[in-house]
């Protein structure tokens, strides 16, 4: 690879900057998969490799939360069933569940926007090639992947 190091660090190619923007869009559509596929074929791309890292990171701490609130859902319903007292109204849903469900839907409804809009900016921006990092986890990318802010490699 050419020596194309500038003022910011590496000058990502055309190439590049099309897969960065793709790991960040396609995380809409494909979940985790897309920027993994992403990540292991450009694995010699230090650009690829740190916005397709960030993707799989935010994609791996949704899931993460997504299973402790799923844990807590099931278990406040089930004890909710369990310890439901009947009342004259057969089939009626205990009060726990009817207002936890709503409460998870709308986070969900909230995490969909909160992805649509990283997604597009950060999709922007690595299309412009800048090396722009997700508040907590683009320091996390650059520390797995042993990469200063302009993507020189630290020793």
């Amino acid at each position: 690879m050419p020596d194309t190091s500038g003022i910011d660090g590496i000058v990502p190619t055309q190439d590049e900057r099309t897969m960065g923007t793709l790991a960040h869009v396609l995380q809409l559509v494909g979940g985790w998969i897309a920027p993994l596929v992403i990540f292991l074929v450009k694995r010699n791309s230090r650009f690829v490799s740190f916005h397709a890292l960030q993707v799989l990171l935010l994609q791996g701490l949704y899931f993460f939360f997504m299973m402790i609130i799923m844990g807590v859902f099931f278990a406040v319903a089930i004890a909710g069933i369990a310890f439901h007292q009947p009342t004259t109204e057969h089939g009626s849903l205990p009060p726990a569940f009817v207002f936890l469900f709503p409460v998870i839907w709308l986070g969900m409804m909230g995490w969909w926007i909160f992805l649509v809009v990283v997604a597009i900016a950060y999709g922007i921006k690595a299309g412009k090639g800048e090396w722009a990092e997700y508040p907590v986890l683009g320091r996390l990318a650059r520390r797995i992947l042993s990469i200063g802010p302009g993507g020189e490699i630290l020793s």
